[in-house]
């Protein structure tokens, strides 16, 4: 019997944990930290500590697993299927992508992505060979909104909350002397952050700002919490912006030299006084002074949000009030502050994407493109052009079809017909809005692939299901996105196809495949994911498998105190004026006010006050809770019996009104269906504030028609907002912070 141990990185959830995998005879024997791993100990809980880790095996040898290529062999929904072979399943699916293109052009294939499980590009890659701008992601509401503003203001995204943590100097003492969170929990995602805010609270000398509508621990632990009305932060920015004004809080050399549009700026925000914005979020005049002030003084500081912001109706003008913020204290680029990587020194992800080869023409084709511009092909042009002259190579700024509005274009044929879809290990019936639309528009499809690891509700409607390879079973690289100064890889641990039991495919192996039947051969030149990664990683000199031996997988990019303000050194800032632009004109000339400004959501109670007396709750969801990572997870028995059923947040006094006690199945109901929870009483929010957990599906369910895995019971998309005209008008980002409810006991037994 053969033992080895391979170095890889575990891809459970977005903490990217360096692990040591020892297999027998190609069987999973164990998996343990990786000492050697230089974030080893910056993590909390660390990661001999995770409830996800022990499960692997779980994962790996699962009975429910996708082994081989499905084919359906009834009507969608039914849950029958055909066992094939790769080479007839892209065969297959290829002369079927050439069908609907012949007939009705490239952009009538779609595809859809969702949160970093396996490697992307590959798919942007194929779809951007082929001609088709129409690829959607969760991106739109995750990852993609923080960037853009930033790229556009500063000329290159800021450090991404990924890898955002408190700087300290060489003998442990605090350089970050204030953080600044908005609508995010680290303690149940972010673990390096949260682990670097705990040392931080023990030593001291940094000061802790909150923004959450909920008591999390991240709430517990600040030095000050703003317990604020959901879907108000602009309104609390804009007032914080006011106090740093008014106050002469801001750094006046800084602005003076290195920022355009103060004065536009300071005319905004004028009303925007503490008052007023007390009177819109709830939270005390004093404590948004108070905010104002702590953070303005105790510099550097930094500045971050979670998905309490980016899924907000207003969340672009949230996050550029946020940069705003953080150039007038001129805490962008300092030691300490928010950091500018600037351009990786490997081959980008973007590069990899090709983009650049999707033609104009085709370019302008993009679904949502002539309305939600910032995150789609004209706000990456804007972007693009203005990387190139400053850095001379392009950052990671999306351009994504706008996915309501994509599937409305499904169901319509308008403005053309989209007839097929592939899903890249997504689970858009999950986790996608309204997905009572999404399940009709899924099931009108010519051809529609799904790639994952599970008969996920989604895969359960699809032609063709094809299994994926885990992070256990392929090569990983990390890092070629400039967010970042860490190169990070990881080897395969397991063989991906063993003849007779399981043929995981990776996604470039697919991708690949496809590609060169639809005529791609140029540009897919390698033959394997390893070999991409070749040559993704060739400018540092190194072989992927010789980065992997002699670097153990990780290569950090070190910062030094002259590395930092950028601009000096360059003349300014990578943006059309040159400088850090509070007045946006990227945003001016797509057509949008280049300031941020407070807009009150489609649906509350200020908006819609006779839909509030009906519905009387301000329902938010989708915060993240371990031991599950967004949809995944549910079918694992160890992670199950953790945390078996969904639960919804009630304050006691609501619950105690309505009759509701902890741990009661509720119906959670608004305008658009209603799903059950279980309620936790919790006292930590607003009484007129419920919190529903989201990504809830129930794979024991039984996966074909009606049930489809559960997907209708207790999944809180039923109930969120996908209108176009609710979305973010800027991003096209839909809101999931901000919608109306009742609650109410289930009379069923359920």
């Amino acid at each position: 019997m053969v033992e080895q141990t391979t170095r890889s990185i575990c891809r459970f959830c977005n903490s990217r944990c360096g692990v040591l995998v020892t297999s027998q005879d190609g069987q999973l024997v164990k998996i343990e930290e990786d000492r050697k791993d230089p974030g080893v100990d910056r993590l909390f809980p660390p990661t001999r500590a995770c409830v996800r880790l022990p499960a692997a095996k779980e994962f790996v040898y699962h009975p429910e697993r996708v082994r081989f290529p499905l084919k359906r062999k009834g009507e969608r929904g039914e849950n029958r299927w055909e066992t094939i072979s790769w080479p007839q399943a892209v065969d297959e699916i290829a002369a079927k992508v050439r069908e609907v293109v012949d007939k009705c052009g490239p952009e009538s294939l779609a595809a859809t992505g969702g949160t970093g499980r396996t490697i992307l590009w590959p798919y942007k890659r194929f779809m951007n060979l082929l001609g088709s701008p129409n690829i959607a992601s969760q991106a739109m509401i995750c990852f993609a909104p923080a960037h853009a503003p930033a790229a556009a203001m500063v000329g290159w995204p800021l450090r991404h909350r990924t890898h955002v943590t408190v700087q300290t100097d060489a003998h442990g003492r605090a350089v970050t002397k204030c953080v600044l969170i908005l609508g995010m929990d680290p303690s149940q995602g972010r673990l390096r952050f949260w682990k670097s805010l705990r040392d931080a609270k023990k030593r001291g000398g940094t000061k802790i700002i909150v923004v959450d509508p909920r008591r999390t621990k991240t709430a517990e632990l600040a030095d000050l919490w703003l317990q604020i009305r959901p879907g108000t932060d602009t309104a609390l920015l804009l007032s914080m912006i006011n106090v740093i004004i008014q106050e002469g809080l801001y750094d006046a050399e800084f602005v003076r030299n290195w920022c355009y549009g103060f004065d536009a700026l300071k005319e905004r925000v004028k009303d925007y006084t503490p008052e007023k914005g007390a009177e819109i979020t709830w939270v005390n005049a004093e404590k948004i002074r108070e905010a104002a002030r702590t953070y303005a003084t105790e510099r550097p500081g930094i500045s971050t949000h979670g998905m309490g912001t980016e899924h907000l109706e207003n969340s672009q003008d949230a996050i550029q009030a946020r940069i705003i913020l953080a150039a007038l204290a001129n805490n962008i680029d300092v030691e300490g502050g928010d950091c500018i990587i600037g351009p990786s020194p490997i081959i980008s992800e973007v590069e990899m994407e090709l983009g650049r080869l999707l033609s104009p023409e085709q370019r302008r084709k993009q679904i949502g493109a002539d309305r939600f511009k910032l995150l789609s092909w004209p706000g990456r042009e804007l972007i693009w052009e203005q990387n190139r002259k400053y850095w001379g190579s392009e950052c990671l700024t999306y351009a994504i079809s706008h996915e309501p509005s994509l599937m409305r274009a499904i169901l319509t044929g308008k403005p053309y017909p989209v007839r097929a879809l592939i899903t890249q290990n997504s689970n858009p019936l999950v986790t996608f809005p309204n997905i009572k639309l999404v399940y009709k528009a899924l099931k009108s499809l010519d051809l529609y692939v799904v790639k994952d690891f599970w008969l996920t509700p989604s895969a359960q409607l699809a032609d063709y299901v094809l299994p994926t390879a885990s992070w256990l079973e392929r090569p990983e690289l990390i890092g070629a996105q400039g967010l970042d100064n860490r190169i990070i890889g990881g080897q395969a641990a397991l063989p991906a196809k063993i003849p007779g039991l399981h043929e995981h495919w990776t996604d470039y192996d697919f991708f690949r495949e496809l590609g060169l039947r639809m005529g791609q051969s140029e540009y897919w030149p390698w033959k394997s994911l390893e070999e991409a990664f070749d040559y993704q990683i060739a400018p540092l000199g190194f072989t992927f498998k010789q980065f992997m031996e002699q670097k153990n997988g990780v290569y950090t990019i070190n910062i030094m105190k002259d590395e930092y303000e950028k601009h000096k050194k360059r003349g300014g800032f990578g943006t059309p004026t040159g400088k850090l632009e509070l007045y946006s004109t990227i945003l001016e000339k797509l057509g949008y006010d280049p300031l941020p400004e407070y807009l009150e959501p489609h649906e509350s109670h200020f908006s819609r006050p006779g839909l509030c007396k009906e519905y009387p709750f301000m329902l938010i969801t989708g915060g993240r809770f371990i031991p599950y990572f967004h949809s995944e997870h549910r079918q694992i028995p160890s992670i199950r019996r953790r945390y078996p059923d969904p639960k919804v947040q009630i304050h006691p006094d609501t619950a105690n009104e309505l009759g509701i006690q902890d741990g009661d199945w509720v119906w959670i109901e608004g305008v658009r269906g209603r799903v059950r929870q279980r309620a936790d009483l919790f006292d930590g929010m607003h009484p007129q504030v419920v919190h529903a957990q989201h990504g809830w599906w129930f794979p024991e369910r039984p996966g074909e028609e009606p049930w489809l895995g559960g997907v209708w019971e207790s999944n809180i998309d039923v109930l969120t907002d996908d209108d176009p005209d609710h979305c973010n008008a800027r991003s096209g980002g839909w809101p999931l912070k901000t919608a109306l409810c009742r609650v109410y006991k289930c009379k069923e037994v359920f």
